[in-house]
């Protein structure tokens, strides 16, 4: 009984002096200056740095800093990790923490990252047994350890900052939904009223996408959103920062939820630097 009252008190103990010392490494980190050559690498090589606000750029400086000392990265298929690699996912997903209590993605253990895209097995259910079949993937997002990612399809983001397509921020996204414990297109929102709006908006637009998608016809999310719900808030994520006017002239309530959500508003990151 000693013992296990001993434990009672030791282990709360500990955990909260591991949170401190987190903290104290955190803070440290983000008010620690980015090497310059990483800072130029961003304006060459990463559109939304380059229209990001100079107010939040020091923020997302110390992000970097935090993310790339918390997570390792791994080449795979030959692939070697360089600081550019890095830094330029790390850049990206830190845009989706600025503004926010940061959690850093806490199940993201590594980030693998091959060449190009590659090959994944996935099992589907028939009948009795379980069907394997390989599966050309851009990225995946998996709920305990690991986001993978595809090189050259995060290169592609370098220079178009209005694609729509962004891999780095739909995977990254996944994790954010991920948080709560399920993977279900609603990330961790406080407040019975938020979330309220946040699921009453959301499902509306979901179910409006997915009948779209059947018909066929065009809307300014990618139809692979219909996929789930779980994509559907990854998808919708990429378009609110890269084609962020079209997003709110289409959907301006979803617009709305996400700026609330994400505590950014990437329309007027574009109109103060007058994109097109």
């Amino acid at each position: 009984m000693d013992i296990v009252l001993a434990a009672l008190v030791v282990i709360p103990l500990l955990i909260v002096a591991r949170w401190l010392r987190q903290n104290r490494r955190r803070r440290g980190l983000m008010s620690k200056p980015l090497p310059p050559e990483w800072i130029e690498l961003m304006r060459k090589s990463v559109a939304l740095y380059r229209i990001l606000p100079e107010s939040l750029k020091s923020e997302l400086h110390g992000r970097i800093n935090v993310l790339m000392d918390e997570k390792t990265f791994e080449g795979c298929g030959g692939f070697e990790i360089t600081d550019e690699v890095k830094v330029v996912i790390a850049a990206q997903a830190c845009i989706l923490l600025l503004n926010r209590k940061a959690s850093y993605f806490p199940s993201v253990d590594a980030i693998l990252v091959y060449p190009s895209a590659y090959f994944a097995e996935q099992a589907h259910p028939l009948g009795p047994v379980q069907i394997k079949e390989r599966n050309v993937r851009l990225g995946e997002s998996w709920v305990q350890g690991l986001v993978v990612l595809a090189w050259d399809h995060v290169e592609q983001k370098f220079l178009d900052v209005r694609g729509g397509h962004n891999v780095v921020l739909h995977e990254f996204a996944h994790q954010l939904d991920q948080e709560d414990g399920r993977s279900d297109g609603t990330p961790v929102i406080k407040g019975r009223e938020a979330l309220g709006a946040w699921v009453r908006v959301m499902s509306r637009e979901f179910t409006a996408l997915r009948e779209k998608a059947a018909r066929g016809e065009w809307d300014v999310l990618d139809a692979y959103g219909a996929t789930n719900e779980a994509e559907f808030f990854a998808v919708a994520t990429e378009t609110f920062f890269e084609k962020p006017r079209e997003f709110m002239a289409a959907h301006p309530e979803m617009y709305e939820q996400l700026k609330s959500f994400y505590r950014l508003d990437p329309e007027q990151w574009q109109a103060v630097n007058h994109e097109p």
